[in-house]
């Protein structure tokens, strides 16, 4: 191999001179005097060894390290190519100072490729600072003369040329590159073997190939491995070429679509416009509108749509954009590192790469909207909240929230206790955690004496890539209590929810349970179902607005039970754990949802349709009946001016007497709570308001009123030819406006009977009341009939009571002889015939369309069994409620509150109760029913007997002692 010595001149990185190529290049001043002194002082054109740069070099002359150089080697070593070419200096320009790229290089230098040459190792390393300021003389070795390649290779490289060739004329846009192209593939016919190697470099140059491929041609020197590389190299840019042709034919398609579609959009709009613009000229013309157009809309929405819009619902490309841009800052303002922005992010980056007019696009889009308009606890507010906490600091927070409990609601002492419990614990916890911020931030404040001044770099500033802006820090979650309100219905379940949000300054949402049947409704739809969308919690969490509103789950009792569509019961197990729901996973959103900061509340009228598990993650709260005192209240305070603002009258226009009130509560209503009350009380103002607009329409002066209020009623057909008007609501008037009284006076006056007993019962609508138990004896066999829709359990208490009777029926006096069966050998029955007639005993309870079960009428049925068998009677004021035992035991019963309200609405005056339950009569009823009532706690059945008989009037046998009818034995000495 022939060997010399040229100037090195390095090509800036990524040029690359081929052999029989051209090039031009910028070079710095120094160079350029260096190349105009070396022409000058050669008679030919000079020469010189054009090597490629690796890498680029730097403003500042310095250069990355190669990945294979050592960090030793980086300040002496250059990353120069091992092959380059011998180039022939053809020209060195000087361009005018207006046309310069740069002010470091002033000069320009075309090149022309002669052969390759490979740079030798030397002891003298180059370094930036010598190759862009000097020309260095080095060693060069040239490439043996080139052989003749294989007729195989030549053929394949000819076939790759020629369908690379034909490729790019046929994708060619200039006549002049067609052309060229096809004088190319001319020469690639009549092109001999041995020029093919020449072939390959003026092909590689000619075309826009990568550096690394253009590099691989340089640095092979053997015409074989040339052309085969240069085959390789070809075929693929051809088949690259094929691609993009696809894939652009594909895009112009789709473009011209989009570009019809939005000429056309934009003409419609174009139309509207002008038609809108010539309604409403026609609209202010005198002469009206000719075609009878309904112009008026369009004028009242003109103030309210968009400027150079005829109306908001037109469709208008910005309203678009808008949409999109509002989607994208709601996924900015999302905690970066978050859950929920992640999806965000990646469901974004699919909408943008499916087309508009796609279904997938739709479902993408409206899950976006979902997705962005839940209140993510961690997530910046796009705007200020209404709502601060203000109202928790604020040092009167619990009075104000206990004047509004107040104000919204008369009694319920005990629930409102238990909310002011409440709320005080949140008002702690944010002062808590206020306190707890102030700290760390004080601690978190930099020392000014430790602080280094770093200059700006713009250049490496630049290079930096910005980091993510810190996520919001968590705040300690307040986790509210799982209210549970279980009460009749009227009775304020659902309004004190309301009135704990009002107090807390939260949004409210409701959710109706009633009828839910689909675990989907609570969970939401997976997104693979057409229509689907998230559950009702999440849709609450979006119409609140916020993460911490108050959610009141209505009617949770009457919710679904498990069936093929899922247990919607089992759905809320995770919604209301505190320790679970803070991850409450949709199915829908996909992304878990934080709800401990919500406060739930449930309402139910029954605990009995309530799974176990559920009722452990609630707290409890009874709501029982009110009083007719309490009920007097609450029309005065709250219905009687609500109806009077529903039915368009005033304070002064009606008044209801207290006789009449009160006649409305027990007469026409008979209820817990106070619906039925209000609706009454709606028929009378009703009924005024139809004679207050009938005494208007005859004239009659609004301002003088009062003034016909004492008239009789007799006298006002005298006095006909003036209009009169009383505003008084007195209790005889209440027959001709509401009717005749539901309940009237004969279930109060009741009486004493042979076997009659009434008992305490509560209703399935929550609401105690008294229940009659009846019974007689009839000819028969000495067996028990039991009837009026009764369960197993009441009825396995009428079979007890009878046991218990027949075992202690010699000690009553009933029979002759210990242990005899009532029944067969009684006496005092009432019945004629002979004494030791057998008889059957018929127990029943009225009211036989309703369902009656429940542990709570042994102690009535006993006392009725021993009142028909004995003769005694219990009086009609003296109510009772309690279960027996075989041992004679009273045990204790629920409802003691509902019992006694419902035997105070029916005027009874004594009451015999477990004693088990005497702390619910202290803590539950109120104080002035129990001034108006006696209450009589037992403990065993004979002190029942006896409270309910009167002591002494039964008449124990073999007693002793204490009274327990022990019998008395004698022990024989014989």
């Amino acid at each position: 191999m022939a060997t010399a010595k040229l100037p090195v001149l390095a090509l800036p990185h990524p040029s690359i001179l081929l052999p029989s190529a051209r090039v031009t290049i910028p070079v710095s001043k120094s160079l350029g005097q260096l190349l105009l002194s070396l022409i000058e002082g050669s008679d030919a054109l000079p020469i010189v060894a054009a090597i490629p740069l690796t890498s680029p070099v730097n403003d500042d002359k310095t250069l990355p390290p190669p990945p294979d150089v050592s960090a030793n080697q980086v300040s002496s070593d250059l990353p120069l190519a091992e092959w380059g070419t011998a180039a022939r200096v053809l020209r060195l320009v000087r361009p005018p100072a207006s046309t310069r790229t740069s002010p470091q290089q002033p000069y320009l230098v075309s090149l022309h490729g002669l052969t390759r040459v490979r740079l030798l190792p030397s002891k003298n390393k180059l370094t930036a600072q010598l190759v862009t300021s000097s020309l260095q003389t080095r060693d060069v070795e040239y490439p043996p003369q080139e052989t003749v390649p294989s007729k195989e290779a030549v053929e394949r490289f000819k076939q790759a040329a020629g369908r690379l060739l034909e490729r790019l004329s046929r994708d060619s846009m200039q006549l002049s590159r067609r052309e060229g192209y096809a004088k190319i593939l001319g020469m690639l016919d009549d092109l001999q073997d041995a020029r093919a190697p020449w072939m390959a470099d003026v092909l590689m140059g000619t075309l826009n190939s990568e550096y690394a491929d253009n590099l691989a041609i340089l640095s092979t020197p053997d015409a074989e491995a040339r052309l085969q590389t240069a085959t390789t190299i070809f075929l693929k840019q051809a088949s690259i070429s094929e691609v993009s042709r696809k894939i652009a034919s594909a895009v112009d398609e789709s473009l011209s679509k989009q570009q019809k579609e939005f000429f056309l959009k934009q003409q419609l709009t174009a139309i509207q416009r002008e038609l809108q613009a010539l309604q409403k000229g026609s609209g202010d013309s005198p002469s009206g509108n000719a075609n009878n157009l309904p112009s008026g809309p369009i004028d009242t929405n003109a103030g309210t749509a968009d400027k150079g819009s005829g109306s908001e619902l037109d469709d208008d490309e910005q309203h678009e954009a808008d949409d999109l841009a509002d989607l994208k800052r709601r996924i900015e303002a999302m905690a970066v590192g978050s859950e929920e922005r992640k999806m965000g992010v990646r469901e974004w980056r699919r909408l943008k790469r499916i087309p508009q007019g796609s279904v997938e696009n739709g479902v993408i889009r409206t899950y976006l909207e979902w997705l962005t308009s839940i209140p993510w606890p961690n997530s910046a507010p796009l705007s200020p909240s209404s709502a601060s906490t203000s109202d928790l600091k604020d040092r009167s927070f619990l009075k104000n929230a206990r004047s509004q409990l107040d104000s919204d609601h008369f009694g319920l002492e005990k629930i409102k206790k238990r909310l002011i419990e409440y709320l005080a614990v949140v008002r702690l916890k944010e002062l808590n955690n206020e306190k707890e911020q102030q700290t760390q931030e004080q601690n978190s404040e930099p020392k000014a004496e430790g602080k280094e001044v770093v200059l700006y770099d713009k250049q490496q500033s630049s290079k930096i890539p910005s980091s993510p802006a810190p996520a919001p820090k968590r705040r300690k979650a307040i986790r509210g209590p799982i209210l549970l309100f279980v009460g009749p219905p009227g009775t304020g379940k659902t309004s004190l929810g309301q009135s704990i949000a009002k107090s807390l300054g939260r949004p409210f949402q409701r959710i109706s349970l009633g009828g839910v049947r689909d675990e989907a409704e609570i969970r939401g739809h997976r997104r693979t179902y057409v229509a689907s969308g998230p559950g009702l919690i999440v849709q609450a969490l979006r119409k609140a607005g916020r993460p911490d509103p108050v959610l009141l789950l209505d009617e949770i009792d009457k919710i679904g039970q498990s069936n093929f569509h899922g247990d919607p019961g089992a759905a809320l197990l995770e919604v209301l754990d505190p320790e679970q729901n803070w991850n409450f996973n949709d199915h829908y959103i996909n992304v878990p949802v934080d709800l401990s900061q919500v406060l739930f509340i449930c309402t139910a009228n029954s605990l009995d349709t309530i799974s176990t598990p559920l009722l452990d993650r609630c707290e409890i709260i009874q709501l029982s009946g009110y009083t007719y005192d309490e009920k007097m209240h609450i029309a005065r305070r709250f219905l009687l001016p609500k109806q009077l603002t529903a039915n368009g009258l005033e304070p002064e226009h009606v008044t209801i007497t207290e006789p009449a009130l009160l006649h409305i509560a027990t007469r026409y209503t008979r209820e817990a709570g106070v619906r039925s009350l209000e609706r009454a009380i709606g028929g009378v103002i009703r009924y005024k308001a139809v004679e207050w607009a009938e005494y208007l329409d005859k004239g009659g002066d609004p301002n003088v009123i009062h003034q016909a209020e004492s008239v009789p009623q007799e006298n006002q057909a005298a006095n006909s030819g003036k209009p009169t008007y009383r505003r008084s609501v007195l209790e005889s008037d209440l027959e001709q406006i509401l009717g005749i009284s539901r309940y009237d006076e004969s279930e109060m006056e009741r009486e004493a009977r042979r076997g009659l007993i009434y008992g305490l019962v509560v209703t399935g609508a929550g609401e105690g009341g008294v229940m009659p138990v009846e019974s007689i004896a009839v000819p028969g066999t000495g067996k028990l009939k039991l009837t009026g829709s009764l369960g197993d359990v009441i009825r396995e208490s009428g079979e007890l009571a009878l046991s218990w009777v027949k075992r202690h029926a010699w000690e009553l006096g009933m029979v002759d002889r210990p242990m005899e069966d009532v029944l067969k050998a009684g006496r005092g029955l009432g019945m004629p015939g002979s004494k030791e007639a057998a008889v059957d005993i018929h127990l029943h309870l009225p009211a036989g369309a309703q369902k009656k079960d429940g542990p709570s009428a042994g102690v009535a049925m006993t006392c009725a069994l021993v009142s028909l068998l004995t003769g005694a009677c219990v009086p009609s004021t003296t109510a009772m409620t309690g279960e027996i035992t075989l041992r004679g035991r009273v045990t204790a019963v629920g409802g003691i509150k509902e019992k006694v309200l419902g035997a105070h609405r029916a005027q009874m005056t004594k009451v015999i109760l477990p004693y088990a339950n005497r702390k619910d009569v202290e803590h539950d009823v109120p104080l002035e029913v129990r001034n108006e009532m006696e209450f009589v706690f037992v403990r065993t059945v004979q002190e029942a007997l006896e409270a309910a008989f009167g002591k002494g009037a039964l008449g124990w046998r073999g007693t002793v002692g204490d009274g327990a009818g022990r019998h008395v034995l004698m022990e024989s000495r014989l």
